[in-house]
């Protein structure tokens, strides 16, 4: 038999799940669950802590306090649509594109700095440890909300050939684009998923409750010569999927228009 305190978040859960309890609305108070259940307050405690852990509910601070359902939000991000540079859409245009067929609202802040690159990424590019790069950061927002934070670094001897990477403003067309036209085409990308939990500044920025991982999306962009950049993308683990589609996307995109038909 499972714990008790695991029964009564299995309840709730599944009234969450169900659209009885929708996002917004508060749980019934710790008084009023503990009637409910005849359980003590630590009883209680541990069954909406298992919820606050999956990111289901929020602690509401203040005197009126309790557990609020909190927004299930997922955003499908499709990896493989924006990256080349004869596509219709330069990066940034391709994501807030996506953001809106979903029906929500895009935003980003951009950022510029020079650091040493630590030795894993140095592999990446083929450059020496601790030698600097141009890591220019994007952190997106969907609804107001931080969605991700992407950090893409430049190897300093790149950015020497393409000054326009230093600029402290966001590139209207994409780097894609920038590097392409100047002569450093990427024809390949190596992709790494992994999770992990955040780090301090992860969990803040993103405003993750406790417990939630990271969806950590690294991809590493090729010339016929070289490695020109490695993008690092930590995405809030609890409101982000990706998607991927190889070989013809026609097909795919012709299979999903007959599911759409009207039966």
């Amino acid at each position: 038999m499972p714990p008790l305190y695991q029964k009564i978040a299995d309840e709730l859960r599944e009234k969450i799940r169900k659209g009885e309890l929708r996002a917004g609305d508060r749980l019934p108070t710790e008084p009023q669950l503990m009637d409910q259940y005849q359980v003590s307050r630590n009883t209680i405690r541990l069954a909406t802590g298992l919820l606050v852990n999956e990111g289901l509910v929020e602690s509401v601070p203040g005197r009126s306090g309790g557990m609020l359902v909190r927004d299930r939000l997922t955003l499908t991000f499709h990896a493989s649509r924006a990256e080349f540079p004869t596509g219709p859409y330069a990066e940034t245009d391709a994501w807030r594109s996506e953001v809106a067929d979903q029906g929500h609202e895009a935003s980003q802040e951009f950022e510029l700095r020079i650091e040493a690159l630590p030795a894993e990424l140095a592999q990446r590019l083929g450059v020496e440890v601790d030698s600097h790069a141009a890591v220019r950061r994007c952190i997106r927002f969907v609804n107001g909300q931080a969605s991700s934070v992407q950090d893409t670094y430049y190897p300093m001897d790149l950015c020497q050939q393409v000054t326009e990477l230093l600029s402290p403003r966001d590139i209207p067309q994409g780097t894609t684009r920038l590097l392409a036209a100047r002569g450093y085409e990427q024809v390949a990308y190596e992709d790494e998923i992994l999770a992990r939990m955040p780090n301090p500044a992860e969990a803040q920025l993103l405003d993750l409750p406790p417990g939630t991982p990271v969806l950590l999306y690294i991809r590493t962009g090729f010339t016929n010569e070289r490695a020109v950049r490695v993008s690092v993308t930590s995405f809030a683990g609890d409101r982000n999927r990706l998607a991927y589609t190889l070989g013809d996307s026609a097909v795919i995109g012709r299979f999903h228009d007959r599911e759409e038909e009207p039966q």
